[in-house]
């Protein structure tokens, strides 16, 4: 199947340009820089609505960060503004020393980023969709060929991969938005709830090889509503509220913030959040 490349622009965060080449431009990352990712007082407005105030974060290189929050408290917004999908109003992002307002070509290059619902070509076969994803991200054919081969068996799709997208599961789904965001080795990994609709044995796939990346000096801010995950998978964590960060620091520091020492992650975040209180309503909800 032959696909008219120059009509693509944006794919889940990747840009494509109108010469059909890959993403690559000439921005320069700091190689030697401390800090992955690093984020100095954004803030965000949609209309009379303030999505994020006045955010900071510096991630370290081989850091998993734990981004947590209840829903519409500014967690995807952050994400989009690290891709360069959204424009921050004040305050500024570094991807590895470059500004994704600046070359957000090269942030992508660098990034490999699940959205909480992804948005694939369903028109498209599984392996149509990641063979466009390579080649935007310029992988040669035999790179693309033995990345998404061993892709395709670990996640358990193969004999799927000629089927049509539209077709697919929405744990199959989710599996190629996995795969097409990690083909191209990235440096730094933006995960927004990556593990909806998985199978236990993908998840776990998941967790480990975000551990093992860690090892490799890969960054990860790692979004998702399982706080059981985060607890185990994470080394840092931030908990925003309505926009803005109201506790961070691994999770003994915050049982202490919360005045919770024996406490769980969940215990914790219903508590900092103050969402704690929910039995009388599972006693008024069950009459």
């Amino acid at each position: 199947m032959k696909i008219a490349w120059d009509k693509f622009r944006w794919l889940n965060g990747l840009y494509v340009t109108s010469n059909c080449g890959p993403i690559l431009d000439s921005g320069n990352e700091n190689t030697s820089a401390e800090f992955s990712l690093q984020i100095d007082g954004i803030a965000k407005n949609f209309g009379y609505t303030q999505a994020v105030k006045q955010f900071t974060l510096q991630v370290p290189k081989g850091e998993v960060h734990g981004l947590l929050g209840p829903n519409g408290s500014g967690k995807s917004t952050v994400m989009k503004t690290i891709l360069g999908l959204v424009h921050p109003d004040r305050g500024s992002v570094r991807v590895l020393g470059v500004d994704p307002q600046q070359n957000p070509n090269k942030v992508k290059e660098m990034v490999g980023y699940v959205p909480e619902a992804p948005r694939l070509y369903e028109f498209l076969t599984g392996v149509e969709y990641l063979d466009f994803v390579a080649d935007v991200h310029g992988l040669s054919d035999e790179v693309k060929r033995q990345r998404v081969n061993e892709f395709l068996h670990a996640f358990e799709l193969q004999g799927q991969e000629n089927d049509l997208i539209s077709g697919y599961s929405q744990g199959m789904k989710q599996k190629i938005a996995i795969i097409a965001a990690l083909l191209h080795k990235p440096r730094i990994l933006i995960l927004d709830e990556v593990l909806n609709g998985l199978d236990p044995r993908s998840a776990r796939i998941v967790k480990d090889l975000v551990h093992q990346l860690a090892l490799e000096g890969v960054a990860t801010l790692f979004s998702t509503h399982v706080l059981e995950i985060a607890e185990a998978i994470c080394n840092e964590v931030t908990i925003m509220n309505h926009g803005e960060i109201i506790a961070e620091g691994e999770v003994p520091k915050l049982r202490e913030q919360a005045g919770l020492p024996c406490s769980t992650l969940e215990e914790i975040f219903l508590k900092l959040t103050g969402t704690g209180d929910v039995q009388a309503l599972v006693e008024a909800l069950a009459k």
